[in-house]
């Protein structure tokens, strides 16, 4: 037994008045406490007293036993008949909500909200479970409830917290990630069942027709595989004695005192959402109990109700406003009619007449100046009272008549720009109807129109979050991957390092973001999107430590504005249009390290969308791999040669520059490339090819492999190094060892304080360099190691060496043409 140590009798009293203060004495090998319990425990399992389920509720024993692969029961369910006869014409037969009756289907926020339930007492000042996000493997159970049984869709399914699921295409690769989930992590008796609803938002062509992602998916779903999950399709009723029960006996009529005895308590939000239609045909309330009346109070506070005009999509329909304007123009002449000097905010109005003239979000390049308040005042025809202020009364007459959702829009946002969130509107004069619930209603609507950029900016403005934000932050950082929100330099990007609350998780992202609420909704995006790729490709994530969000989404912006050929404003307005399966797909070939290409393609007549249409395409391997991006293997085998006298310099001189103009992995190539695809890369694709890679890289922060032992052996033999100001000095090689995630850390804090990705990628590849010295049997390289420094003179070398090439085609009077694709420079100024 180990030796016990103990609180001396004397200092009892002390110990419990402070706690953790007293020094424990040894008590001797006296029997230990847990020692005891454990050899007591074993005892009883032993002679048969205790069963093993019993001390392992949660079947954990199991998980290294031998398991048969996990099928998963899927079971798909029309919203209406409507939607069951248009799946019958495609030969797909499935159940309504109604034929399933007397089994209940809820979304799976009800669940979240019958669970807050447990443990609540009001008489005890028991608040409960607090009400939180409930994932898949939750909503993968069938639960009897008063000897009813409930099924309960999956979150990612619920249009009514975040905007994900309005795009079809993304509700696809959020089960292809949930049932490879549900295979690898399911542990419970029985089968996994997900519920899956073909809701109205799945229709095309004016409800006529189904999804074509949709019925792909259903089909596939047939054929046994999905996404490399075994799946089984059928009735829900086939699936009733194969699947794992819960019975929640703690809602049970019977239980001390009464659970809903307050229907307007717990969570509840004016956001706007989609209901199945069973979801609250309960009858009179005469004949519900208070469960019943529980779950319609739940679905009627999220409800879609509707105050604004009817949306026409008739086009050619005069705009409220005659000229684009911006935030900073609504605000200038706010502030000119109160007196007020207030700065200049990064926002603007998302509407699709003023998505060309967005001058705030400008991603790629600095913004414009603001227009004179006298200017301003001429283009804008806002109504205004006898004061000369702003007149919300009419702006609320014009919001009746409006018939275009960026008309209803453009007003609404100025109203809360002006009065707030909470402004009584009285609207065809009713009560109660506040600017945050036309807000919502408007949200709603552009759902349902697929206009992206709209959609995430009233998600900013309403504050909606990702249920699952605090979640996957915490799949990266378990992953050992440090994530970053805001754009360089510090203080404005903030770095997390350590799981965080859903509530200061939120409020970090949007202080990082600044007066941008876009960028911060997008943010919360990009972070689930990481989140899906580290868990199914991991690899996608070698050689990253940090996860720098910001410049990702900027460097975002960049490639479409170089793909596009379009300016940084239009380019930021194209990212923030993108649908979110699109979105996803950018980050995945940035992550990739792959060529990809992105151009305008056609949308659809029928389109109610007024986004751009963008494709975004691989155009297969260019011949420049990561190791052809650095050179570092030939470049190693030249340093060897001169420094053993394998060879002279001119030679390796004329070597490297030979193999630099005519190397097919080289950007200075003039040959052209196809594509995996079919897509040709031409001399023109192919310039700034470097500068483009660099960028990519730096912005993820990918490094080489073994980049951080490397540093680690050159600081070794030398006394720092000096990058940007900072130094890393060589002491911390004492401190710590060279593969240790601590000194990872500490390289890359005085990498990230360089702000621009490509400069900063180029820094890395000469440290890299610097590497292959360390390789060679040399005592000491020198002192401190300036890096930026050696890129200069690097550069200063690199023009001259061109400009001499330059002169010297000129004199044997080579075509401009060739010249010009085999140096990247046409001049000394260039």
């Amino acid at each position: 037994m180990p030796e016990l140590y103990a609180v001396p009798p004397d200092k009892v009293n002390e110990e419990y008045e402070n706690p953790h203060t007293v020094d424990r004495v040894p008590a001797g090998k006296l029997p230990h406490l847990w020692g005891q319990s454990l050899y007591i425990l074993s005892a009883l399992l032993a002679e048969g007293f205790l069963a093993p389920g019993e001390i392992d509720p949660l079947n954990r024993r199991f998980s290294t036993a031998f398991k048969p692969d996990v099928v998963v029961q899927v079971t798909v369910l029309a919203e209406s008949n409507e939607i069951k006869k248009l799946l019958r014409h495609h030969g797909i037969n499935v159940q309504s909500v109604t034929d399933i009756n007397p089994i209940r289907v809820q979304p799976a926020r009800i669940l979240s909200h019958l669970y807050a339930k447990l443990g609540h007492n009001k008489h005890m000042k028991l608040s409960g479970r607090p009400y939180r996000h409930i994932g898949v493997l939750g909503t993968s159970k069938l639960y009897v409830i008063r000897n009813q049984i409930f099924t309960f869709t999956p979150q990612f399914t619920d249009q009514h917290h975040f905007y994900l699921a309005l795009d079809n295409r993304m509700v696809v690769e959020m089960l292809r990630t949930e049932l490879a989930y549900l295979t690898s992590c399911w542990r419970m008796t029985g089968r996994p069942i997900l519920t899956f609803p073909i809701t109205n938002t799945m229709l095309i062509n004016d409800g006529s027709d189904i999804d074509p992602a949709i019925l792909a998916t259903i089909r596939k779903l047939g054929d046994g595989y999905f996404g490399g999950a075994r799946v089984k399709l059928s009735k829900l009723s086939d699936f009733l004695t194969t699947s794992f029960y819960t019975n929640l006996s703690f809602l049970d009529p019977d239980c001390d005192g009464k659970l809903f005895d307050d229907l307007n308590e717990g969570y509840s939000s004016p956001e706007s959402g989609y209901e199945l239609e069973d979801y609250t045909d309960f009858g009179d309330k005469e004949s519900q109990d208070e469960l019943d009346q529980y779950i319609q109070s739940m679905l009627q506070s999220t409800a879609l109700k509707s105050h604004l005009p009817p949306i026409s999509k008739a086009s050619g329909s005069p705009h409220v406003f005659s000229a684009a304007h911006s935030t900073r123009e609504i605000l200038s002449i706010m502030a000119k009619a109160k007196g007020l000097e207030i700065p200049s905010v990064s926002m603007s109005l998302p509407t699709k007449v003023l998505s060309t003239h967005r001058k705030s979000l400008n991603l790629v390049d600095s913004p414009h100046p603001v227009k004179d308040k006298q200017e301003l005042e001429a283009v804008l025809h806002l109504p205004k009272d006898d004061h000369g202020d702003l007149d919300c009364e009419k702006l609320v007459g014009q919001l009746k008549e409006c018939s275009s959702l960026h008309d209803q829009a453009d007003i609404l946002y100025i109203l809360y720009l002006i009065k707030g969130l909470d402004w009584e509107t009285r609207l065809s004069g009713q009560c109660g109807i506040n600017v945050h619930c036309l807000l919502s209603e408007l949200y709603s609507k552009a759902g349902l129109n697929q206009e992206w950029g709209l959609i995430r900016y009233i998600s900013g403005i309403l504050r909606k979050r990702v249920e699952v934000l605090a979640e996957a932050c915490t799949d990266l950082l378990s992953h050992q991957k440090q994530l970053t929100v805001g754009l360089p330099p510090e203080p404005r990007e903030k770095t997390i390092t350590a799981p965080l609350p859903p509530e200061q998780l939120i409020q970090l992202i949007y202080e990082a973001s600044g007066e941008d609420i876009s960028i911060a909704v997008l943010t919360q995006e990009i972070m689930v999107y990481l989140a899906m790729y580290v868990r199914s490709q991991p690899s996608l994530f070698a050689e990253m430590l940090r996860l720098r969000i910001g410049l990702i989404i900027q460097v975002m912006a960049t490639e479409l504005a170089r793909s596009l050929n379009c300016s940084g404003e239009e380019a930021s307005e194209s990212l923030m249009n993108l649908s979110p399966f699109d979105m996803k797909n950018l980050l995945h070939h940035i992550l990739s390290g792959k060529e990809f290409g992105v151009e305008r393609s056609m949308r659809p007549l029928d389109s109610s969308s007024s986004s751009p249409a963008i494709s975004i395409h691989e155009v297969g391997h260019t011949g420049a791999t990561k190791t052809e991006r650095s050179g570092i293997t030939r470049l190693k085998s030249e340093m060897k040669q001169f420094f053993y006298g394998g060879h002279s310099t001119s030679s390796s001189m004329h070597s490297s520059r030979s193999m630099r103009c005519s190397s097919p992995s080289s950007p200075t190539s003039t040959s052209s490339l196809t594509g995996s695809g079919g897509h040709t890369i031409s001399w023109g694709d192919r310039q700034g090819q470097w500068l483009r890679r660099r960028r990519l890289d730096g912005a993820i922060n990918r490094v080489p492999v073994g980049f951080y032992p490397k540093v680690w052996k050159i600081l070794q033999k030398c006394h720092g190094l000096s990058i940007d100001g900072y130094v890393l000095p060589s002491s911390t090689t004492r401190e710590m060892t060279a593969c240790e995630i601590k000194f990872a850390v500490h390289v890359e804090s005085v990498l990230n304080h360089v702000p621009q990705p490509e400069y900063r990628q180029l820094l890395v590849e000469a440290i890299l360099v610097l590497t292959v010295l360390s390789e060679i049997e040399v005592n000491s390289i020198g002192g401190i190691i300036h890096v930026d420094r050696i890129v200069h003179i690097a550069n200063e070398l690199f023009l001259q060496e061109q400009v001499c090439v330059l002169i010297l085609f000129r004199h044997l009077n080579w075509p401009l043409e060739e010249i010009s694709g085999l140096c990247p420079i046409k001049s000394k100024e260039d």
